[in-house]
């Protein structure tokens, strides 16, 4: 279910032809918000490999297999945008499918429209449940206020193909995809969908969330295990390195679309030389052909930058924000244990001190006895510190199971983001190969048609 098996899908909108008019109604609607554009392990080659660029792209083979097809159960597809215009805001929509075998689904297939905002529910939702899990980014939030030449097919697809990848990394993850949320979303009718929403944590209960993590976040965690600081590590260098090369590789782009379009205008010039200068019409007709073919390779060679490369690239500069974000809820989760077991430490400490003198002092004022004082407040204290101990277990069981969890996705989040670049980088490298090989083979047909000419001329001189 590739996007590039079913792009025709995609190509079917239903855009209306003067946006301009509705602009006023978008303001802050997430749905138009665009996928911003603004923002190593050791060489596989070796010298003794062949030096021919085709037979070093057919050599090189993946070190992880593939995964089977045959294995996947439930096959997810965001398609054909819509747009929708009402009396108070403008926004889209994309046909979400569903194929499955999974025993839990009342049927095999599903078909349903969400926008932007319904997955942004559901990523919400995954993270909430399980906040030391790694949910996929979103693409970015960019409201689209007064920009009507963003508006058009190309932010569409590219909008749609963002939404498609968030989808299926959802619908490959052993936990995410077995969640009753996940299910919801690709199934429910949109009275449903609302409907079930409003079965969340409530606006106060995610106040206290926020106010717990930041105070947990102001303490800090004193005992953090080291493999979750080399993790905080390895995220930071990672995150470095792709946003750099993200960057560089958009400045790239930028610079090539301008020489396609240098490269565009060249060709007719050639031609039109060639109308005026006789002598040397089939030359400058040859230099044309060769200009235009060159343009149409490149321009393919640069869309595969665009469509392949660069989301793929930016997709993991936003993943890097996502595992901090990880990793601060773990230390959160772990800032709350240890500030607990400080709690228990002082009311222990609490209870075999014996020097109460102005709490005794104050009873005898009130008419009870020493001992009597004494042993209200024991009684008092050992209620505190059992409360404290229970809590301490239940917090116990939620560091572990945060650790353990992070852990686990920690692994199988390298595996796939390193499959994601090894793959990005094949198929930029396979298309530059093609791309080279074509032009020059063009070029060196050309040469070879001048040298042609050039000793027939010679021969007929000479004659």
């Amino acid at each position: 279910m590739s996007d590039t098996i079913l792009d025709d899908n995609a190509s079917s909108l239903s855009i209306p032809t003067d946006i301009a008019r509705h602009m006023l109604d978008l303001d802050e609607d997430d749905d138009l918000e665009v996928f911003s554009k603004e923002t190593t392990e050791g060489s596989s080659f070796n010298a003794s490999m062949p030096t021919s660029p085709g037979s070093m792209i057919n050599q090189y083979k993946f070190e992880e297999e593939e995964e089977d097809i045959d294995t996947k159960d439930i096959f997810v597809l965001v398609d054909n945008p819509e747009s929708h215009v009402t009396a108070i805001e403008t926004y889209i929509t994309y046909r979400v499918v569903t194929k499955t075998t999974r025993s839990e689904f009342d049927s095999s297939e599903f078909e349903v429209r969400r926008r932007y905002q319904d997955f942004l529910w559901l990523k919400t939702r995954l993270e909430e449940a399980n906040p030391t899990l790694i949910v996929h980014p979103l693409p970015e939030k960019f409201v689209m206020k007064g920009m009507v030449e963003r508006f058009n097919e190309d932010f569409l697809e590219k909008r749609r193909r963002a939404l498609n990848r968030f989808l299926n990394r959802i619908a490959d993850h052993p936990i995410f995809s077995s969640t009753e949320d996940f299910k919801i979303f690709l199934t429910a009718d949109v009275g449903a969908l609302t409907s079930h929403k409003k079965l969340g944590p409530g606006f106060l209960s995610r106040m206290g969330e926020s106010v717990r993590g930041l105070a947990a976040t102001v303490r800090g965690v004193r005992n953090r295990p080291e493999e979750f600081t080399a993790m905080q590590e390895y995220v930071e260098a990672f995150g470095q390195k792709i946003s750099s090369v993200d960057k560089v590789t958009q400045r790239i782009v930028r610079e090539q679309k301008e020489y396609l379009e240098d490269l565009k205008e060249c060709a007719p010039t050639y031609t039109l030389w060639s109308n005026s200068e006789e002598e040397l019409a089939e030359p400058l007709r040859g230099m044309a052909s060769c200009l235009e073919r060159c343009y149409q390779e490149t321009e393919e060679q640069v869309k595969e930058l665009n469509d392949n490369l660069n989301p793929t690239l930016h997709e993991y500069v936003l993943c890097t924000e996502t595992l901090k974000t990880v990793l601060r809820r773990r230390d959160n989760i772990q800032a709350e244990f240890e500030a607990k077991t400080e709690a228990l430490l002082a009311k222990h400490a609490d209870r075999e001190s014996d020097s109460k003198v102005l709490s005794l002092a104050w009873d005898n004022l009130v008419g009870r006895s020493p001992e009597e004082a004494k042993q209200q407040k024991q009684q008092k204290l050992e209620g505190e510190i059992m409360e404290i101990r229970e809590d301490l277990n239940k917090m116990e069981d939620r560091l572990e199971l945060a650790n353990n969890a992070l852990k686990s996705d920690w692994t199988r989040w390298k595996k796939v983001m390193r499959t994601d670049l090894r793959s990005a980088f094949m198929d930029t490298a396979e298309k530059n190969v093609n791309c080279y090989e074509k032009c020059l083979a063009v070029w060196e047909s050309f040469l070879l048609s001048q040298r042609t000419d050039a000793e027939g001329t010679q021969v007929s001189d000479s004659s």
